[in-house]
């Protein structure tokens, strides 16, 4: 296995940082917002009220119960409290995924430019990462056709994220509707459906995949509180997943780490109680800051970038910038070498594509604040247009 590229590079900038140098980080991410009010009011209250004890291993009956009713109203999804176990974060829960449903001899597909963390998950469970590629003109979507041709009768599981890390891809009710045909082709392969920014997501419908008829089964939904709720530090995240599943997966969690903390589970309570407002206050903020950036970079020469459907990531193909080079005189010979030189040079801080499994692209993250992303913006612009 591999360090985490995008925690690799969090720790470069806040290094430089301490040195004194004026990082503007767009690398990781992680909503710029305060948890809300009520969620953080409900933490307070559980420790003064002295719920700082274990709770049962796959989570509060009342989080499960909340959680059922959350899958049933907002995604059509069926599941009792027995086939959702909560976990330490939705990482935890894709991670508990993987090494319950495959085995050595397994494949596992997974679209590229995909997070980080997928192909890492699937060799730690024994299995083989398949990596299926996508492009800047499918906007970076996995097409029905592209799935047919990687499916072989070793696939055990495809990882489905939408809204995606790390391009902000976003699938269409009907583009779903489209890859589940031909996963019901295919009976011996599950879903993983990573739904952690399902609420961060502009002018795009929605559908969960295991909502389809005869997906249910073979599906495993995950989602969290990181990202929807300002959360990332709070670490709560659950699966839901037809039973033998989900109890395979909390035997895991029982030896691996338990429960997650008692007070976060309190604090989890309230965000599904609390409504969406403070949810969409932030995507329109975020919408706000796409708009600029895309637009932005759509001014720079050799970049070409889709205006993603969610999350809060673009990931502009750079690969027309190869080969030239920068006014020191180093050459721009791949988006890694791109990054270091606008850290190094200009103080900001994107992810390279190599770690997404797309070496032409970055990610950038606009998970920062507007006056972030100008500064920010400035000096890519600055960057790009210096080359020759």
């Amino acid at each position: 296995m591999q360090p985490s590229a995008t925690l690799a590079m969090t720790s470069r900038v806040k290094a430089r940082k301490r040195e004194g140098h004026p990082v503007i980080g767009l690398s990781a991410g992680e909503p710029n917002f305060d948890t809300p009010k009520p969620i953080a009011d409900a933490a307070i209250a559980a420790i003064h009220e002295g719920f700082t004890r274990y709770t049962e291993n796959p989570g509060l009956l009342a989080l499960r119960q909340a959680i059922s009713r959350k899958l049933h109203e907002e995604n059509g999804l069926e599941y009792d409290v027995d086939e959702i176990v909560c976990s330490n974060g939705a990482k935890q829960s894709v991670a508990m995924t993987v090494s319950v449903l495959c085995g050595d001899g397994d494949e596992v597909l997974i679209p590229a430019p995909y997070w980080v963390s997928y192909p890492e998950m699937a060799t730690f469970a024994g299995a083989a990462p398949v990596i299926v590629p996508t492009s800047v003109e499918s906007r970076y979507l996995l097409t029905p056709e592209a799935l047919e041709q990687a499916i072989t009768e070793r696939t055990r599981l495809l990882m489905l994220c939408s809204p995606s890390n790390p391009t902000g891809s976003a699938y269409a009710p009907g583009e779903i509707d489209a890859l589940a045909e031909v996963l019901l082709r295919h009976p011996h392969v599950y879903v993983m459906s990573d739904e952690i920014y399902e609420h961060i997501r502009y002018d795009i419908g929605w559908r969960s995949i295991g909502s389809i008829p005869g997906m249910r089964e073979r599906t495993v939904t995950v989602n969290g509180f990181s990202k929807a709720y300002a959360m990332t530090g709070w670490r709560l995240g659950y699966l839901a997943a037809d039973r033998p599943i989900a109890r395979a997966a909390a035997k895991l969690q029982s030896q691996f780490t338990s429960a997650p903390s008692s007070i976060t589970q309190k604090a989890g309570i309230a965000a599904l109680e609390m409504g969406l407002e403070p949810v969409h206050e932030m995507v329109r903020a975020f919408r706000e800051r796409r708009d600029f950036m895309v637009d932005a970079l759509e001014k720079l020469p050799g970049i070409r970038c889709p205006r993603p459907d969610g999350a809060f990531y673009v990931f502009p193909a750079i690969d027309a910038l190869f080969g030239l080079v920068t006014p020191g005189g180093t050459v721009i010979d791949s988006a890694e070498t791109f990054c270091f030189h606008l850290l190094e040079e200009h103080n900001v801080a994107l992810v390279p594509g190599h770690a997404f499994g797309d070496p032409n692209g970055v990610r950038i993250s606009y998970a920062a604040s507007m006056d972030d992303i100008r500064e920010a913006m400035d000096r890519i612009t600055r960057a790009v247009t210096a080359l020759a």
